[in-house]
């Protein structure tokens, strides 16, 4: 069988390697995996305040801006409120139980709400593998924030028996 002469000549040895062999050298900048694959960041389960404001701090704009807005909101609106980052997502709930969550991704930032079914109005998003029970939001840009009706369904959802407030 004949021997097949390679589709490329070898770089000598004392040729410096072209523009383009170096720039394919160089380290892609990296960013977060929701904001590359679409799902929940790789952050490390944690209880607190200080590893969700590191979490918040990590995503890129504007999906940071969206997030910073609504944990202030959450603090605004929920006396007592605790923070953890569980799934890759910031959660935030009071008194016997996690409220809500949100999220980083892909172009946009997921707010959602446990038991959000007996929200009214019920929020629109059904998410995927979230429980049958949990609505949300999806939020693009800080316009599309209304904060008057997150702080309703913020308020309500932690009133719920088993949720966030005193179960029965």
């Amino acid at each position: 069988m004949p021997t097949r002469k390679p589709d490329h000549a070898p770089e000598s040895a004392g040729r410096k390697p072209g523009k383009r062999a170096a720039e394919r050298g160089k380290a892609a900048p990296t960013l977060p995996e929701s904001m590359v694959t679409g799902k929940a960041s790789p952050a490390k389960a944690a209880v607190g305040d200080k590893p969700v404001f590191a979490y918040i701090a990590s995503l890129p704009q504007p999906q940071r801006g969206l997030a910073e807005r609504i944990d202030a909101l959450a603090a605004k609106t929920l006396p007592g409120l605790q923070r953890a980052v569980k799934r890759g997502m910031a959660y935030y709930g009071v008194g016997d139980g996690w409220c809500f969550c949100c999220g980083g991704f892909a172009g946009h930032v997921k707010l959602m709400f446990v038991n959000g079914v007996t929200l009214t109005p019920v929020p629109p998003v059904t998410p995927v593998a979230m429980g049958k029970a949990t609505r949300g939001v999806e939020l693009r840009t800080v316009d599309e924030l209304d904060e008057r009706q997150i702080a309703a369904w913020m308020a309500q959802i932690a009133a719920e028996p088993g949720v966030g407030g005193k179960r029965r």
